[in-house]
């Protein structure tokens, strides 16, 4: 697979909207994620990143301005259990952690849930998993989504990357660009290079996501001998 410029993949798309990276290092040493979130609504730019324990979830910057169906702008968007980080763009986030303690898998886990119920979006859910354990990292990547906007039908895609190589990541977003419907992500998530320490990876990606539609953002690096961590949470709204 080619390796793509995160750069170039997030100044070309004005509205990737929520995305999530996970990966290793360029050093070998930590295990990396990230996620971010967008939006074009007041209620959607209406956020804030907040800790929530070990993981993080997201409130609202103005309670006041809270409208429609909050579980979809306001959930757990990374818990921890154990040696596993789950983070995800939505409230399958405790749907994981809930299936993982009861003895499911990750992909086992999501088949309860589809696509958001947010017609005509139909955005998707998109959700990883990243395991240090014994010195080693293996993480996966899920995407549910309609079928080209069919709400009858959902799509399920779980791939799966074992000790992966020194500064890969994998990439993947719910929006291929801006529309009216957003039209959703397709194909496999893509090969990036993840480059610098914990601070010049956020400034990077912050700095690279559209000002006008950026909201958040979260990245943690996972010592993985020791299963230390540094985390930095980027918020516009302040």
């Amino acid at each position: 697979m080619k390796t793509l410029s995160l750069k170039d993949e997030l100044q070309n798309n004005p509205y990737p909207g929520r995305g999530i990276i996970a990966g290793k290092s360029a050093d070998g040493k930590y295990a990396v994620s990230a996620y971010w979130t967008m939006g074009r609504s007041a209620g959607s730019r209406n956020r804030v990143f907040v800790t929530d324990g070990e993981g993080i979830r997201t409130q609202a910057f103005d309670p006041t301005l809270i409208a429609g169906d909050p579980s979809l702008i306001i959930y757990a968007a990374v818990r921890v259990l154990g040696k596993k980080l789950i983070v995800t763009n939505g409230d399958q986030t405790d749907t994981i952690f809930d299936g993982l303690k009861n003895g499911l898998t990750f992909e086992q886990s999501l088949r309860s849930r589809k696509y958001e119920h947010d017609a005509p979006n139909y955005t998707p859910r998109i959700s990883s998993i990243l395991t240090t354990e014994n010195g080693t990292l293996h993480y996966a990547l899920s995407l549910l989504k309609s079928d080209s906007g069919n709400p009858d039908c959902t799509e399920r895609f779980t791939y799966t990357y074992e000790n992966p190589k020194n500064g890969d990541g994998r990439f993947i977003h719910t929006y291929t660009g801006d529309g009216n419907p957003l039209p959703s992500f397709e194909g496999e998530p893509k090969l990036i290079r993840i480059e610098g320490d914990i601070d010049t990876f956020a400034n990077n990606i912050w700095s690279w996501l559209n000002e006008e539609n950026k909201v958040s953002l979260f990245v943690r690096f996972i010592d993985i001998e020791t299963g230390k961590y540094e985390t930095r949470i980027i918020n516009k709204n302040k």
